[in-house]
């Protein structure tokens, strides 16, 4: 009987300490993963959530999905749709050999490093326009020497192009915390406003995940901008292929194959004159012959060319009859002499003033494929 007793009492403490065990678990604090922010915002209300869907329902159009990708840089693939209740996504549509791209990439890149751990991603489309920005290795190494260190997704089929109904480099779509777009900006400019749209989604995302509020109130002045007086611009971009030569001045326009031209003495503004034979394709014209000219007098201050030649061709590049001297561009040495070879975009002239001029280019070679002539 006695030891019946000790087993009772032994069962009876051994629930006791079970039972303690389990209230102690049950209610001690739970176990948050990584760092724990210091200051935790409550999200906002299910009702006030979702009034806020319903009304961006009625002013904004979902994001579209990335569509047919053909290859991504600096990041593993993925879908829009993996960012959509956790990120904000600023998707930009550009293309490596477009100077006005290449002018707003200062303020994206001081974006992307200024919000990226605030829940900002930036996605670079890279939809090409000419055939040569359709290779990885071309936008790879583009990329690197131009800085760009957000995820880039290569759209050389124009798929997601077409999904956004898009016309423009650059365009920059705001996607938001619930994968509305929220704001969309064409061209260069209109940095500080687009910035500042950032932030309000960004502050929307940290609200909604109820986490600290660390978005700060300053406007990015990046250091190294590339400056440009849309005003003093008087030239538009001129294209050498067949397909859009609406500005040649000589020869057939919208005429393929060969054509031996001869420049006037007399020439106008904005109109593009090639000397000699040129092979007319319907992205560029090639130089067939060993001495070749391309004259055109424009209205602007720097002035960029979209060049590229398989085996290598010296060109010199006169201005206002004149050697260049200190308004050589980056890709031009002071006597005017600039090697032409990797398919991209060439600074010619970086002009003092915006004004009028009249640019020279001798060709001493042949294979020298122009694609566009753009100013700055």
């Amino acid at each position: 009987m006695q030891q019946r007793n000790k087993n009772i009492i032994f069962a009876i403490v051994v629930c006791m300490i079970v039972g303690l065990i389990w209230y102690l678990e049950a209610h001690k604090p739970p176990v948050i993963s990584g760092n724990a922010p210091d200051v935790v915002v409550s999200p906002q209300s299910t009702s006030n959530r979702d009034a806020v869907l319903n009304a961006k329902a009625q002013k904004y159009s979902k994001a579209k999905e990335l569509v047919d990708p053909t290859g991504f840089i600096n990041t593993d693939p993925f879908k829009l749709s993996d960012l959509v209740g956790k990120k904000v996504v600023l998707l930009d549509f550009w293309t490596y050999s477009c100077i006005n791209c290449q002018r707003t990439l200062p303020y994206l890149e001081a974006w992307y490093k200024k919000y990226k751990d605030q829940g900002l991603v930036i996605v670079g489309v890279h939809t090409p326009e000419f055939d040569f920005e359709k290779v990885y290795n071309n936008v790879l190494k583009a990329t690197k020497e131009l800085g760009v260190e957000y995820p880039v997704v290569l759209d050389s089929n124009q798929g997601t192009w077409s999904a956004y109904q898009n016309q423009y480099w650059p365009h920059e779509y705001l996607i938001d915390i619930d994968g509305y777009v929220v704001d969309d900006h064409i061209g260069e400019g209109g940095y500080a406003d687009t910035e500042q749209k950032i932030k309000d989604a960004l502050k929307e995302r940290e609200q909604v995940l109820g986490l600290p509020s660390t978005i700060d109130s300053s406007i990015t002045t990046p250091q190294n901008v590339i400056p440009m007086d849309t005003a003093g611009v008087q030239s538009p971009e001129t294209y050498f292929g067949s397909a859009r030569n609406e500005y040649l001045g000589n020869g057939t326009i919208e005429q393929g194959g060969e054509q031996t031209l001869t420049i006037p003495e007399s020439i106008q503004s904005n109109s593009l004159y090639l000397g000699g034979t040129w092979n007319f394709q319907d992205q560029f014209a090639e130089s067939a012959s060993t001495a070749t000219t391309i004259t055109y007098k424009y209205s602007a201050r720097n002035v960029y060319f979209v060049a590229s030649s398989e085996k290598g061709v010296k060109i010199r590049v006169l201005l206002d009859g004149a050697s260049l001297g200190g308004e050589a561009g980056k890709d031009v040495s002071p006597d005017g002499t600039a090697f032409i070879e990797e398919n991209r975009l060439y600074e010619l002239v970086h002009g003092t003033n915006y004004g009028e001029h009249t640019l020279q280019i001798q060709v001493e070679g042949a294979g020298l494929d122009a694609y566009t002539f753009t100013f700055g």
